[in-house]
């Protein structure tokens, strides 16, 4: 049995690779992380171009038809970037109405998130770092939806929002709707700006299997953060390789002294085996639903730790310089840091998973 990707995946992420490195290379992430706002009209475009925003959507909806594997494995090339924008709650919002929604619905969505005339987010969590749908408390009256949310990426860009609401319901809310107030909040990842919202009797539409499919979105969610996370610890470790090879201290590159050569080898030691764990839990999402939701919060768990480990080893690797603002390590620390909070820390994740195995 082969267990490698297969040739067309390869594919995806070598043009996703060359996207990256062309069209956000290292000093415009520096530009767009320093502006906070995420956005980047002209990347959404050619992520659009690409098929990338409908990747795992259904081929009738403009979509490719792919699989949440195929998903994550874009997400973790824009991790290794750092490409800042409404990338994941977007994936996430289309996921939902994709499976949650009516026919009608998917109609009138999907197509226009899948070639970016639209875009998406989503609003699950809750003051307290509540994320589960069993503790959301928006209230849901016929279609009017009244409460709070907080930590919706990049709300301030998005179009529609895909709102959990109280009984594991979710809705959407349309940009401008009556009643929905929407501020910024302070957020470490200044590429994926987050923003609280409150609803006041708001005009929504309710998805019409939102409560059949709110846990599974949130796995979706769990593994792409796990392979974001990969994504950017692989980065890490590159740009501590770099660094070292040309930093030099008693008349030698630091990469020719044993103890650096040890830090290196046991950052990466620590994230590469950690590759087959969102692999598997992608793979176990379409096609192993028995195992999938536990699959998901233990890659969440661990590689969201992981990366958090690789990045402070490559704070400490560069030095004093790896606590300024003017090294870009600090771009990739942040991004992990989003990343192991979102959708709940390791700790809750743990919890889940073994109590999932009847532990």
């Amino acid at each position: 049995m082969d267990f490698g990707l297969s040739e067309e995946q390869q594919l995806l992420q070598e043009t996703l690779r060359n996207f990256v490195a062309r069209e956000c290379p290292p000093p415009r992430v520096r530009a767009l992380f320093d502006a906070g706002d995420g956005a980047a009209p002209d990347l959404w475009k050619g992520m659009a171009e690409m098929g990338l925003l409908g990747l795992a959507l259904p081929e009738d909806c403009g979509g490719a038809g792919l699989e949440l594997l195929d998903l994550a494995l874009a997400a973790e090339l824009l991790g290794a970037g750092a490409v800042p924008g409404p990338f994941f709650g977007h994936a996430l919002a289309g996921l939902a109405i994709a499976a949650g929604g009516s026919p009608a619905q998917r109609e009138r969505w999907l197509p226009r998130l899948a070639s970016g005339e639209l875009v998406a987010s989503v609003a699950f969590g809750e003051g307290g770092d509540r994320w589960e749908a069993g503790d959301w408390s928006a209230a849901l009256s016929g279609s009017r939806l009244s409460g709070a949310k907080r930590f919706a990426p990049c709300a301030e860009l998005a179009d529609l929002i895909v709102v959990g609401a109280r009984g594991a319901e979710l809705v959407v809310v349309e940009r401008g709707a009556a009643g929905l107030a929407l501020s910024g909040e302070d957020g470490v990842d200044r590429g994926r700006p987050i923003a609280a919202l409150r609803f006041a009797d708001t005009p929504c539409e309710p998805l019409a299997r939102g409560r059949e499919v709110a846990s599974r979105v949130r796995d979706a969610g769990l593994v792409l953060l796990a392979a974001d996370s990969f994504g950017a610890a692989w980065r890490l470790i590159e740009l501590c390789v770099d660094y070292t090879r040309t930093r030099q201290q008693f008349g030698q590159p630091l990469a020719q002294f044993q103890a650096v050569k040890h830090q290196l080898a046991n950052m990466a030691t620590e994230i590469e085996p950690t590759r087959g764990l969102f692999w598997y839990a992608a793979h176990a999402f379409d096609h192993l639903p028995a195992e999938s939701e536990r699959l998901a919060a233990i890659a969440k768990a661990h590689i969201t730790d992981r990366a958090l480990d690789v990045a402070r080893a490559a704070v400490e690797l560069h030095g004093g310089l790896g606590f300024t603002w003017e090294c870009d390590v600090q771009i990739w620390f942040k991004r992990a840091m989003w990343n192991r909070a979102f959708l709940g820390t390791p700790e809750l994740h743990r919890e889940r998973s073994a109590a999932l195995a009847g532990w």
